[in-house]
């Protein structure tokens, strides 16, 4: 079977979490597609190879969204997607979750997420276009044992991308939303081998997702396929939620 083949030459791309699993594979997969791509992220282990700019930025900065997207305009002139992809868990109980954990997850996962979508909003408005693509997560859609501040976020990601979908789509601008199962990347490789068993064995697929599967759909909601989609959820779980 083939795979769906995207042109995105000549178009720019920002990316938050950008340095590895799943912001990494689609940072690589629009890079591959022709995109040229700005890459967000704390900490860039290795350089990313193809037409990839990497920022070093800090998103709780509440400041760093605004100013990044004035830099990418400033060498581009343009930007045409933006993915909201950064994100972080700092699990517990909920009689065990300090404010500091609820606090930072919610603003990196959330927080973040508003204001990057503030800062490109007005050169979007501008051309008459654009795609915006969060990544949510499917303990956005159900409760999630230990994930009480991680699943509040991601549901408001969630809640905040049909919001923008309403606000945005006379502006020629789609706002869609992936909402991954268990991914195989590096933050979940540290997860205990009966969680991860646990989620595989929810699946109708019997596999973990690939930081591929999330691309792929990425892509495809960036895409002019995908041009009368806006406003939705897109699980990409392998079943999960079957």
């Amino acid at each position: 079977m083939g795979h769906a083949h995207f042109d995105f030459t000549g178009e720019v791309a920002i990316v938050t979490g950008g340095a590895s699993g799943i912001g990494r594979a689609i940072v690589e997969a629009l890079a591959n597609a022709g995109a040229r791509v700005h890459a967000f992220d704390k900490h860039f282990d290795s350089g990313i190879a193809g037409a990839v700019v990497c920022h070093t930025v800090d998103l709780k900065d509440p400041h760093a969204p605004a100013k990044l997207a004035l830099r990418v305009l400033a060498l581009e002139g343009r930007i045409d997607h933006l993915v909201n992809n950064a994100g972080i868990t700092r699990d517990a109980v909920l009689w065990k979750l300090e404010d500091a954990a609820w606090d930072e997850v919610l603003d990196v996962n959330l927080g973040a997420s508003f204001r990057m979508l503030r800062a490109v909003v007005p050169p979007m408005r501008q051309r008459g276009k654009g795609r915006i693509v969060q990544i949510a997560s499917i303990n956005g859609l159900r409760g999630k044992l230990g994930q009480a501040n991680y699943s509040a976020s991601k549901a408001g990601v969630i809640a905040l991308t049909r919001t923008a979908a309403r606000e945005l789509g006379h502006f020629g601008i789609t706002v869609n939303a992936i909402a991954p199962g268990l991914i195989e990347t590096p933050m979940t490789a540290g997860l205990p081998l009966e969680v991860r068993e646990r989620a595989k064995n929810e699946t109708a697929s019997g596999r973990l997702g690939q930081p591929t599967d999330v691309a792929s759909a990425v892509l495809f909601l960036l895409s002019e396929a995908a041009a009368h989609i806006t406003g939705t959820v897109l699980p990409v779980d392998g079943g999960q939620l079957a």
